[in-house]
């Protein structure tokens, strides 16, 4: 595959980003886009590894190792570097209905399996196939294919995330009338307004691709909320299937018990994230609908994603100060011996949010920090949020922690370091904690069983529930994951319910 010595002539290189302290005062992407020559060198460095693993799609150790899709990888590197990108495009939408969302938002376990990486950097693959999707759009390759025929089954969708809108396309593709239900104002779910505009463009990524669902025959339902709007039972009744794609929406909230949790200026991420998404494509922020981060010393209590989310947008808003608290230890340089290739590679590395904070700010006069070029604190507690006479925020009180020493009293594998107590002015705290599984009304409606870690009760593969005519796939049915395991069981769970509304499936 590729140039059988590439990846022993070229290195790996990426798309160069906007300087960080310029980038942040717009709500622009923020990747640059990289020429045809360098893509091909790029393509060329896919070597000939016998047993590719970048397209495997396993679990390791908890974590994916592979592409989840199972993106034909090395097929579409060789065309590539061979100049042939509309037979890349193809090869690409095989797997996938969305690269142009894994290709900006997906934290890459490709990559990480590349059999490359073991010895030198891995092959860029996130980046090639964005760009293949890129020039597929430009090129005007991507067009609406409605089915030919359509077989009389109807089939619902609750919930227009990435689960939601594969499975609606692949159900779609093959014939049956899908309508998908959102209860927000625009479709997209997780990808509309969990992932900030700078990430993933909302109308010229997201809402593209909605509207050449919807110029295939995909039916969409705003401001719809099942189980409120419409009671969910009516559906059984209109629909030959259901699928819940409602995702995982219930936020953790490790610190309900910590004094001072009720204060004003405390919020989830999601909170603070979709607001300033609406109320940025509904007014560009004119309307003051969303909670400002302007001249305020922000508080971001835990890592991934999100924390980085709100990390980028806070320095957006014009954020007086930035910190964000990781109750972890840091993560090695390279990987540590517990954690070998494929797995992924869990290493240090700096995120856009973090970059753009280690630009704007000087941590060295940081009262405090301690990781002087980048705003996060790692192996820290926060113990108490202190407040003003008026009820409001004003500082999080932090100890750290010694994750070498486990604390047995309190069955912790850390314990705290005495006299270690420190105070962090901060009129805004955002949790950026992670999910614990999707809301129930819906499933309590329909009478759908949750498993132990109370998502949707279905198993992989079948995804089936305990109701008739009723599947589940996505967070709602596996936990809080990546967009491309949304899409994986999104198209899963579409061949699941066409074999049972036809007997036998086509689907992939």
């Amino acid at each position: 595959m590729g140039k059988p010595t590439g990846f022993k002539e070229f290195t790996r290189q990426i798309p160069t980003d906007r300087e960080p302290s310029l980038r942040v005062l717009d709500w622009n992407e923020f990747h640059e886009h990289m020429d045809e020559p360098s893509l091909k060198r790029q393509g060329a460095r896919c070597m000939d590894c016998g047993v590719p693993f970048c397209h495997t799609g396993s679990l390791l150790n908890g974590m994916a190792a592979g592409c989840p899709v199972n993106n034909l990888i090395p097929e579409w590197n060789d065309l590539v570097y061979r100049g042939h990108w509309r037979e890349a495009l193809d090869r690409l939408h095989k797997t996938n209905n969305f690269p142009e969302f894994t290709g900006r938002v997906c934290p890459a376990p490709c990559e990480g399996s590349c059999v490359l990486g073991i010895t030198n950097p891995p092959v860029t693959i996130k980046n090639i196939e964005c760009s293949i999707i890129d020039k597929g759009f430009e090129e005007g390759w991507v067009t609406p294919c409605p089915p030919p025929v359509r077989t009389g089954k109807k089939v619902a969708v609750i919930g227009s995330g990435p689960a939601g809108l594969a499975a609606a396309a692949q159900l779609n593709s093959v014939g049956h009338l899908v309508t998908v239900f959102e209860r927000s104002d625009r479709i997209g779910g997780l990808l509309m307004y969990g992932i900030p505009n700078m990430k993933l463009d909302k109308q010229d990524v997201v809402q593209r691709r909605v509207n050449l669902l919807a110029d295939e025959g995909v039916i969409f339902q705003t401001n719809c909320d099942i189980g409120k709007t419409i009671p969910a039972q009516q559906l059984l009744k209109e629909f030959d299937a259901i699928v819940l794609c409602t995702g995982a929406t219930n936020p953790n909230d490790f610190f309900a018990k910590t004094p001072g949790r009720n204060l004003k200026g405390i919020h989830m991420a999601m909170e603070f994230l979709h607001a300033n998404t609406k109320s940025l494509l509904d007014s560009r922020l004119e309307d003051g609908k969303y909670i400002s981060a302007k001249g305020k010393d922000v508080v971001v209590i835990g890592g991934g994603d999100t924390g980085t989310d709100c990390c980028g947008t806070s320095l957006r808003h014009g954020c007086k100060s930035l910190v964000n608290f990781e109750v972890v230890a840091q993560s090695p340089d390279n990987r540590a011996p517990n954690n070998p290739w494929p797995q992924w590679p869990r290493v240090y590395k700096k995120d856009y949010g973090h970059e753009e904070g280690a630009a704007l700010f000087d941590y060295s006069k940081v009262p405090g920090k301690t990781l002087l070029n980048d705003p996060r604190e790692y192996a820290i507690q926060t113990v108490e949020f202190l407040g003003d006479d008026n009820g409001n925020l004003r500082a999080v009180k932090t100890m750290r922690l010694d994750w070498s020493k486990p604390d047995p009293e309190k069955k912790t594998p850390f314990s705290q370091v005495p006299g270690s107590e420190e105070e962090w002015p901060a009129q805004l705290c955002l949790f950026a904690l992670g999910f614990r599984g999707p809301e129930p009304t819906v499933a309590e409606q329909l009478g759908v069983t949750f498993d132990p870690r109370t998502n949707y009760a279905a198993d992989y593969g079948k995804f089936t529930t305990n109701v008739d005519k009723v599947f589940a796939a996505g967070d709602c049915r596996r936990g809080q994951s990546l967009v491309v395991w949304a899409i994986n069981e999104g198209r899963a769970v579409a061949r699941e319910v066409d074999k049972a509304l036809m007997g036998s499936s086509d689907l992939p």
